[in-house]
Order: C-alpha cells, then sequence, then structure tokens
C-alpha cells in the first residue's frame, strides 16, 4: 500500500471518541467538546479592587461600617458623605462611587459637632475619581460568555478558568487509550546491553508521542518471543486468564517477563494496541499468525516507505486497533507517524499541522517508495540532517520533521510531518 494510503486509512480507521463529561481530573489534556460557557459574571456583584473606604458623594465622609471579602454586605444605601471601610474583593454597597484606598485617605475632623451622648465618628478624606478602584459586575468575563471555544485543550490553566467560571466538570472527547506490547528475548530495559542484547529505543519514545498526538498510554507489556505471550496480550480483554488457543495448540494463558501474568484491561472505545517487533516476515515474527488466529481483519500489510515498510495494522473482533511496528527504532518510528498518529488524533479529536517546504538539500529518492527524511527547517528551506539510517533515532533527534519524498521526487516541494517537541 502507499504510504499516503496508508495514513489516509488509518485516520479514519477509529471514529472520534463520543464525548463524556469528566471531572477535571480526568479532562485535564483532553480537548474541549463544545464551548465553554462561563455560568456566573466575573466579578458576580460589584467588588472593591483596593484596601480602603468605599464612598459617596464628595469629602469628607463619615464612616458608617465595615465590609469584608466573604462577609456580609453593607445593609443600607450609601449616602453622599459616608463612607463604608472595605477589603479588596468584598461588594461594595450601593450608592458607592468610587473606593479610596487606605494609603490616600486622610483623617477629617467632623464638619459638624456631635450631639450630646453620641460616640465619635470616624471620618477620612481624600480626592477620588469617580468609578475608580471598583470592579464592576461582569467587567471580566459576562455571564454566558464564551472564553473557551470547542477543541481548545484542558490546560492546568484552562481547568483553572473553567472552576472559577462555575464548572465543576467538563464536556470533553476522552484520550484513546494505548497499550505497549514490547517484544523479543534480545531487547532489555536498563543498563548496557550485553552482546548479541539491544537497548528499548522505541518503548520509551511512544508514552511522548502518544500524548503529543492527543492519547495516552495506559500500560507496557514486555513480552518474549513466540506467539502464547503475544496471543495472551492481544487476546479478548476482561478475562483472567485467557484460554484460547494460538495456532499451536498450547494454551495461551501465559506469563511475560518478570513472571506477572498477562491480563489485558477491560476494551474501552477507541482503545489501540501497538505492538513493537514481530511486524516483519522472520522466524521470530509472529504477529500476522496470532492475528490470524484471533480472527482479526488486517487493514494494512507493508507499506511502501522507508524506512519503516514492514508496518502493519489491524482490527481485532472486539473493535480495538493492532499497529504493528518494526523493530528498528527509526524505521518505528515512521511507522508510528504513519498509522498510529493518525488513529490517535482522529479519536481524540486532534488536528493535524499541515505544512509543506522547499528541500535544502541533497536526498536520495526510491523509485517505488516514500522516503521520510529528518530535516531541520530554515529560511532556505528543509535541511536534511542526516544519520537516517532505520536503526537509528540520531537524525530524527537532531530533527524537528520528517520530510516526505515521493517516489520519482523531481525537486518539487514536499509535505513536512511535525515531530513532537521537548515540552
Amino acid at each position: 500500500m502507499s504510504w499516503a494510503s496508508a495514513r489516509a486509512l488509518a485516520a479514519g480507521a477509529n471514529r472520534p471518541l463520543e464525548p463524556v463529561l469528566a471531572p477535571f481530573s480526568e479532562a485535564l489534556g483532553c480537548r474541549l467538546a463544545e464551548p465553554l460557557r462561563a455560568l456566573v459574571a466575573v466579578p458576580g456583584v460589584d467588588v472593591s479592587a483596593m484596601d480602603g473606604y468605599a464612598v459617596a458623594g464628595p469629602g469628607p465622609w463619615r464612616v458608617a461600617g465595615q465590609v469584608l471579602a466573604g462577609g456580609a454586605p453593607f445593609g443600607a444605601e450609601l449616602r453622599p458623605g459616608e463612607a463604608v471601610e472595605i477589603a479588596t474583593g468584598a461588594p461594595t454597597p450601593v450608592g458607592a462611587e468610587a473606593v479610596l484606598p487606605y494609603e490616600q485617605a486622610v483623617a477629617a475632623t467632623a464638619p459638624v459637632p456631635r450631639a450630646r451622648g453620641q460616640a465619635e465618628p470616624v471620618w477620612v478624606d481624600g480626592v477620588v475619581e469617580a468609578g475608580r478602584h471598583i470592579r464592576r459586575r461582569g467587567e471580566d468575563v459576562a455571564e454566558g460568555a464564551v472564553v473557551l471555544e470547542a477543541g481548545a485543550v484542558v490546560t492546568p490553566v484552562a481547568l483553572g478558568l473553567a472552576a472559577g467560571l462555575g464548572h465543576d466538570e467538563l464536556l470533553v472527547r476522552p484520550r484513546p487509550r494505548v497499550t505497549v506490547l514490547v517484544t523479543g528475548d534480545e531487547v532489555v530495559h536498563r543498563g548496557l546491553p550485553e552482546p548479541g542484547r539491544v537497548r528499548d529505543a522505541i518503548g520509551p519514545f511512544l508514552p511522548g508521542l502518544v500524548e503529543w498526538a492527543g492519547g495516552r498510554v495506559t500500560g507496557t507489556l514486555r513480552l518474549p518471543d513466540g506467539p502464547e505471550p503475544l496471543f495472551a496480550a492481544l487476546g479478548a480483554p476482561g478475562e483472567a486468564p485467557l484460554t484460547g488457543e494460538p495456532t499451536g495448540g498450547t494454551p495461551a494463558s501465559v506469563a511475560f517477563a518478570g513472571g506477572t501474568p498477562v491480563v489485558p484491561a477491560r476494551a474501552a472505545p477507541g482503545d489501540v494496541l501497538v505492538v513493537c517487533g514481530a511486524s516483519s516476515k522472520g522466524p521470530a515474527d509472529h504477529l500476522r499468525k496470532v492475528l490470524e488466529g484471533l480472527g482479526a481483519d488486517v487493514l494494512v500489510d507493508g507499506v511502501a516507505v522507508r524506512p519503516g515498510h514492514p508496518q502493519l495494522l489491524a482490527r481485532l473482533p472486539d473493535g480495538r486497533l493492532v499497529v504493528g511496528l518494526p523493530g528498528n527504532p527509526f524505521a518505528a518510528l515512521a511507522a508510528a507517524l504513519t498509522l498510529l498518529v493518525p488513529i490517535v488524533r482522529a479519536s481524540a479529536g486532534t488536528p493535524a499541522r499541515k505544512e509543506t517546504s522547499a528541500l535544502a538539500g541533497e536526498v536520495r529518492t526510491h523509485p517505488h517508495n516514500t522516503r521520510l527524511v529528518p530535516v531541520r527547517r530554515s529560511a532556505r528551506g528543509a535541511v536534511p540532517v542526516g544519520h537516517d539510517r532505520p536503526g537509528s533515532l540520531w537524525g530524527a533527534a537532531l530533527a524537528d520533521a520528517l520530510a516526505v519524498v515521493p517516489p520519482g521526487w523531481a525537486g518539487d516541494h514536499i509535505e513536512l510531518i511535525e515531530l513532537p517537541p521537548g515540552g
């Protein structure tokens, strides 16, 4: 299958997930499924923007009471010549025309003598500007106003905004769940590999890639070679242990590295399983036979792209998708950008950036396959950075995009696939 056809098929393989009402803890990182509206005005009433005195009319003013933030409002309309001592954020009394800050207030003497037996009133004076230091109701956000459009990412700051506008939960598109299966007896996951062994370089980049695309990795399993562990890990979720049989006669109830039984989580709409390695056709590559034994529908079996051509996409009978990645790290990255990222983006409603560029450097073309070439953007165009062999992520780590070089490319502008940023 051509690279463009495979990517388009992957983008349409999963329907966008249905919106859900999610508490803040689960909404973080999702995209809004509807515009975020203010359920309340901000501020909700006229409030003081300073500590001082709310005043009415010209000074001097007799202090008639006190209002604190969170306390009871002043119980009467403020009359000309009266003031109320007020805290920042406290509701201003009806009739207040401005707030006189403490630092601008001076003590004043009573303009008229007090009556015999009356307590000595407090008087203040100062210069005020009409409307100064009063935040009017809805001045920051009007009730009902749209503050974020549908599709916006729910960031930590957006959660604070939503809380301030009266929300306890948000209607969002849930992030698709991705489970990663790292296969291979030769793969080690920490320390220096012994001769004949290799460090896993694919498992570490997948969570960040999936997160960037709008999903989340909910588990990583490390599987030895052989069809039985793979069959158990891909089998129907919710069974413990699995009792089906792969193409041979060995029961699929097995253990993976560390002796922990393989018990897949119960499936949810949009679930994706990613198998690292086992997608080629060598003696240790069992993914195709296992999928056949599970009754999966294979949608993509190999893509005309370099690197990453032995990639695979299948749908299990329960609806989960399986993405098979090659075992070479750069080839796996190329395959993940071809199949996995479009699936996750479409499920989560994450838009893809579209970009074209001139290619400012020499590249090798292929007569039949699309080439994905690590490049850095520049004023001259996309500059190849080299170090692009299938087994090395060096070039991709230097790059900020992959250039899509079609078969027989003749020098036209080419598409750029963005790579996840560092933060």
